[in-house]
C-alpha cells in the first residue's frame, strides 16, 4: 500500500506544480501530510520520470520548465471464493457469479 501513498503523493504534487502553487518544501509537506525530506524525494521522482522542475523564490513555488503531463491509473484485482473485486482509485467494482455491483468509497470521494 506505500506504493499507492506514494503514487497519490506525486500526482497531488504534480497537480500544485502544474498549478504553480506549490509554497516552499515546507508548506507542501504540512500540506501533503508528509516530511520536508519526502516532498525533496517525490520532487527527485518527477525528475526521474524526465519532468524539468525549477523552484522560484520570489513567488514561492517550483514550476515545470518544460510541458510534462503526469497520469496515474491505479487498478488491483483480488480474487477469492468465486468473487472478483477491482480497485480503481478510490471507487470498486465487486462481482459476484450472479451480478456486477458499482461501490463509491465515500471517505475517497470527500478528498
Amino acid at each position: 500500500m506505500n506504493n499507492i501513498k506514494n503514487l497519490e503523493r506525486l500526482q497531488q504534487l504534480h497537480s500544485l506544480i502544474t498549478k504553480e502553487v506549490t509554497g516552499s518544501p515546507k508548506q507542501i509537506g504540512k500540506r501533503l501530510n508528509v516530511s520536508e525530506r519526502l516532498v525533496y524525494n517525490l520532487i527527485e521522482q518527477l525528475k526521474d520520470f524526465k519532468a524539468a522542475i525549477n523552484y522560484d523564490r520570489s513567488r514561492k513555488t517550483y514550476y515545470y520548465t518544460d510541458d510534462f503531463e503526469l497520469q496515474i491509473r491505479i487498478s488491483v484485482s483480488v480474487m477469492s471464493n468465486n468473487e472478483v473485486t477491482q480497485i480503481f482509485g478510490g471507487s470498486y467494482f465487486l462481482k459476484t457469479k450472479d451480478n456486477l455491483k458499482f461501490v463509491i468509497n465515500e471517505d475517497r470521494m470527500a478528498s
